[in-house]
Formats: C-alpha cells, sequence, structure tokens
C-alpha cells in the first residue's frame, strides 16, 4: 500500500436480529418495506452489507424461505447490487440444524451466516455441515461462519484439518460480548481470537454487543479485520445516547474509520474478496 492509499474496511449492518422489536426502539425494521427503507438509508452511510432476520406478524423471529424471499426482493428494489445481501441462519432456541441448513438450501441467497455452535453442536453433526458448505460453494453462496469464543476457532479448523470444510480459508465473524455478564464487550475481547497461537482466517469480522460497539468495531478496522454494527447487539452512540437509526451507527463507524485513514469497501469489492476467498478450494 502506497502513502497515497488508504486501507479499505467492509461494514456490514445487522439492523435487526430476532429479539429487538418496534417497542424497543421505533426504527427497527420488521417488514419487507422497512428493511428495504433501512438498505438504502444504510447503503449511504457507508454499508457493504446487509444482514438481513425476518419475522413473524408479532414480530417474531423466523426462519422462512418465503419472507425471506419477500424480504430480499423488496431490498433488491430498493438498492440494486449495491449491498451484498446476507440471510441469517440463527435458531434462537425455535429451530433445529437440519431445518436451518435447510433455509439455506430453499432461499439459495447470495450469502448466509452460519453460527458454528448451532450448526455443529456435536460430532454427529460434522457430516451435514459438510454437506451443507459443498451445496453452498457449488452455488456461489458466501458462508460467514459466526465464531463466539478462540475455542471455536480452533474446532473450526480442525474440521478444515481434517478435510471436512471444503474450503481452505472462509470468512468468519467473531462475536464479542454475547456470553458476558450484561452482554458488554470491550475492545481488549478481540485480542484472544487473534493470538499468535490461535488460526488465522484471512477474511475475518468483528461486531459487539453493548455501548462500546463502535470502539471494538474499530480497533478490529486497525488490526485487519472488517466490521459490523446495528440494532440487532446495540443502540447506542459511543456518547451513550440512543442511536436515531441503523444508518447512524453505521456513519458514525464509517466517520472514524475515515479519520484514521480507512476507507469504506464496496459491496462489489467485498464480493470479489469473497469469491477469490473461496475459489482456493
Amino acid at each position: 500500500m502506497s502513502l497515497n492509499e488508504t486501507r479499505q474496511v467492509a461494514i456490514a449492518v445487522a439492523p435487526n436480529g430476532g429479539r429487538l422489536t418496534t417497542a424497543d426502539h421505533a426504527c427497527v425494521p420488521v417488514t419487507p418495506d422497512a428493511l428495504a427503507t433501512c438498505a438504502s438509508a444504510c447503503l449511504e452511510a457507508g454499508a457493504a452489507m446487509f444482514h438481513i432476520h425476518v419475522r413473524d406478524r408479532d414480530q417474531n423471529h423466523l426462519l422462512d424461505a418465503q419472507a425471506y424471499v419477500e424480504a430480499i426482493s423488496a431490498i433488491r428494489a430498493a438498492v440494486g447490487d449495491r449491498l451484498v445481501l446476507q440471510i441469517t441462519t440463527e435458531a434462537l432456541g425455535r429451530y433445529q440444524p437440519d431445518f436451518q441448513a435447510e433455509i439455506v438450501r430453499k432461499v439459495r441467497p447470495e450469502a448466509a451466516s452460519l453460527a458454528l455452535r448451532e450448526l455443529v453442536p456435536d460430532a454427529g453433526h460434522e457430516r451435514s455441515f459438510a454437506e451443507l458448505l459443498a451445496f453452498m460453494a457449488r452455488e456461489g453462496i458466501m458462508p460467514q461462519i459466526i465464531l463466539y469464543s478462540p475455542d471455536e476457532a480452533v474446532r473450526l479448523n480442525d474440521l478444515i484439518k481434517r478435510g471436512l470444510v471444503p474450503f481452505e480459508d472462509l470468512p468468519v465473524l467473531y462475536v464479542l460480548g454475547r456470553y458476558t455478564a450484561g452482554q458488554r464487550s470491550a475492545p481488549a475481547d478481540l485480542l484472544p481470537f487473534l493470538a499468535a497461537s490461535q488460526p488465522k482466517f484471512s477474511h475475518f469480522m468483528v461486531c459487539a454487543f453493548g455501548p462500546q460497539e463502535a470502539a471494538c468495531v474499530t480497533s478490529a478496522a486497525l488490526l485487519g479485520g472488517h466490521v459490523r454494527v446495528g440494532f440487532e447487539n446495540n443502540t447506542a452512540l459511543p456518547d451513550g445516547s440512543v442511536a436515531e437509526s441503523n444508518a447512524q451507527t453505521v456513519k458514525v463507524v464509517a466517520d472514524t474509520l475515515a479519520s484514521l485513514a480507512i476507507s469504506t469497501r464496496s459491496a462489489e469489492a467485498l464480493r470479489s474478496d469473497w469469491q477469490k476467498l473461496l475459489q482456493r478450494c
């Protein structure tokens, strides 16, 4: 990188998650139209990827192929291909691994997040996880493996070494603070994931629970990672006030990164990064 170039970091936004409702914050998007409006605003604020949860009529978490198709269609109508659209397979205690995997097969999204601890709760699910990843590789669906602890990163690396993952390397998301007291994270929580003894994944992204979200993801960007923000994990701004919208949380981080000579990476560039990575299999 020359002195005239700036490093680029992809910003993903997770605007709703499976728990927060409009009773918690009026700007939590829970319908296809609301997701589309939110996606447009987040794109303008600097996001490259949009992480989608869908809900039922009572705003409960839902894994449903038709609901995903409707949401993706509405978002694509609003933003075209200027955002990578990623669905979640998160269980939230409602769904079993086979059902979670089947959602990916039915929806055939551009990208999907897969929590290792949910899709592979024990050794008996390793084969089905390998089959899901092989399907995603054939279909060109971009996986991102969610890791809640350094131990899970070691476990994923073991699956790769044993040939159960059809990629030499793949995108991962390190989650900070999910299982801490009060679900509060701090920048130092990232360091165990990046320790010298830990497996190295060349494209890692970080999200963080709690009011230090912006500090955590900024630290991740400075340490070579990409970032995810949004109401799924946090609605507070760095000054402690409540964010008006998901777009505001994106803009705060984008502006902070810009002040550090780090620019935002586009959806097109993120797709290229992931596709090159996943072709090495």
